[in-house]
């Protein structure tokens, strides 16, 4: 029965209920962490043997140079062509960077910020300065903009992507200077942007020359189906209008090998690419070419990589179909929630009743399971409806997460009957 549709008696004895349940679990001591999105150890032992790929001996990439040695900024040849073929651009439009993707992503908005885009104005020195941010979206996106002084617009997502009506009027302000994006299973909606959509970002025509597009593609070979969808290329898209400057794309192998220990890589246009390049030769001497190395011997091809991925699938899915089978069980007869049932990538997006997110999130953590903070995912930490929750599956054992589900649902019953009563 919807709760809505319930007397005032019957929604007090039904918190009640909720309550004691409630009480009980906070006497049994949990403590379990499903803050953020990482692989648990079955799907990090995937790649131990990885670490022995130097056991033949061989350090020498086919430019001559010892992987051991210094050199090579932007990615030794091999790393380039198997990171072109994960993110689909060419060789000559691809940076290998480090262990991180954020990291990547902070540098090309520290050179914006500092130098400029091929010769427009630094945004240190404009007056004003605006980001657009899909939301829910990427915490540490967000963080990334707040901390250069961006004022952060949300662009609500849609169900094929951020909606485009409302990007492309915003755009015509020569003050909005890029976009946060996770185009395949966003962060943590799930959502793979459409075909339509993708093509409408290739073709934005903003004010400000110095748009640039973040296409955080974190999530493109982390397919929790056997029948994936993938989406359209964006910079081919963009290279049929002439637009190709206009999008920066992102990935790593942070949650395909080792969280810390991947690689990132950031793909462009060849005039972005020629200047990220020079920027980057004045910080370093050369990313971690042995780890670069090490990946490319591992997986020696992009079907392998894939393939390798299915073994990630095997592990968690199950996971993702518990939360959807319990959501299902014990609150959708209730209406007090909506969720996505992604096809990929590592969330759950969960909805509670307007106002309820951060009381779910403290009654979570009071009794011993810390979700991701309710706010988290829009700019600033606010969420003007108080209600999104991002639920991260992966980390924990199967049977810890379906105890954390009996709690989670627990709690946003009694959040729920709280809110209609008043309280």
């Amino acid at each position: 029965m919807n709760l809505s549709q319930m007397t005032k008696d019957q929604i007090v004895s039904f918190k009640s209920e909720n309550e004691k349940l409630y009480n009980d679990f906070k006497g049994q001591g949990l403590c379990l962490n499903m803050a953020r999105g990482n692989p648990c150890k079955e799907q990090l032992e995937l790649s131990v043997d990885m670490l022995g790929v130097f056991d033949d001996g061989n350090f020498m990439s086919s430019c001559g140079t010892d992987v051991r040695n210094y050199g090579i900024v932007d990615g030794i040849p091999e790393a380039k062509k198997f990171f072109s073929d994960m993110i689909g651009v060419g060789t000559e439009e691809i940076i290998i960077f480090g262990n991180s993707s954020l990291n990547a992503m902070f540098f090309a908005v520290q050179c914006a910020f500092n130098k400029g885009i091929l010769g427009s104005k630094p945004w240190s020195q404009c007056e004003k300065r605006k980001f657009l941010c899909p939301v829910p979206g990427y915490d540490r996106h967000f963080k990334v903009t707040e901390f250069f002084g961006f004022e952060m617009i949300n662009i609500p997502m849609t169900p094929s992507g951020p909606d485009m009506d409302m990007i492309e009027e915003l755009v015509k302000d020569e003050d909005v200077k890029g976009i946060w994006c996770v185009p395949q299973y966003s962060n943590p909606d799930g959502i793979s942007y459409s075909d339509e959509t993708v093509k409408r970002f290739a073709a934005l025509k903003p004010a400000a020359k110095d748009f640039r597009i973040f296409w955080d593609n974190a999530y493109c070979i982390h397919h929790l189906t056997d029948d994936p969808h993938c989406i359209l290329n964006i910079l081919d898209e963009a290279k049929k209008l002439g637009n190709e400057d206009i999008v920066y794309v992102f990935g790593s192998t942070s949650k395909v090998t080792f969280p810390g220990a991947g690689v990132a890589v950031m793909g462009a246009s060849v005039a972005n690419v020629e200047e990220l390049r020079k920027y980057l030769g004045i910080s370093i001497i050369g990313y971690d070419k042995m780890n670069q190395f090490r990946h490319v011997k591992f997986f020696g091809t992009i079907e392998n990589m894939k393939e390798h991925m299915k073994k990630h699938k095997e592990i968690i899915a199950p996971k993702f179909r518990l939360v959807c089978d319990v959501l299902n069980k014990e609150i959708a007869p209730l209406g007090i929630g909506e969720w996505t049932d992604p096809e990929g990538g590592y969330f759950i997006s969960f909805n509670a009743p307007a106002g309820c997110a951060k009381r779910i999130v403290q009654l979570c953590k009071d009794a011993g399971v810390t979700l991701t903070g309710a706010g988290a995912t829009f700019p600033h930490g606010v969420d003007p409806e108080d209600k999104n929750i991002r639920i991260a599956p992966t980390y924990p054992p199967i049977e810890d997460l379906a105890k954390a589900m009996e709690l989670f649902v627990i709690c946003v019953k009694i959040a729920a009957a709280e809110k209609l009563l008043g309280e």
